[in-house]
C-alpha cells in the first residue's frame, strides 16, 4: 500500500478527470506511474552506463568491429 500527498492543484485536476470520465483517481495515478516509471528506468539505467563509461569501468565496441566479428561486414 502506498500513500501519496499531492499538491492541491494536482489533486483537483485528478478529481476533475476522474469525475469527467467515470474512472477512479487510483486508475489515473496507476496509469501515470506505469508510463513514468519506464521513462525513469531508462533514464537512470542510461546514466549509470554513462558513469561507467566515463570512469573506464565499461567499454564500447565500434559497430564495424561487431559486424566483422559476426561475419556481417561488407
Amino acid at each position: 500500500m502506498l500513500s501519496v500527498r499531492l499538491p492541491e492543484e494536482l489533486e483537483q485536476r485528478l478529481e476533475a478527470l476522474a469525475k469527467a470520465t467515470g474512472r477512479s483517481k487510483t486508475y489515473y495515478v496507476r496509469e501515470a506511474l506505469i508510463e513514468k516509471i519506464e521513462y525513469l528506468e531508462d533514464l537512470y539505467l542510461a546514466e549509470a552506463v554513462m558513469e561507467r563509461l566515463a570512469s573506464g569501468e565499461e567499454k564500447t565496441t565500434p559497430l564495424a568491429d561487431v559486424e566483422r566479428e559476426l561475419g556481417l561486414a561488407d
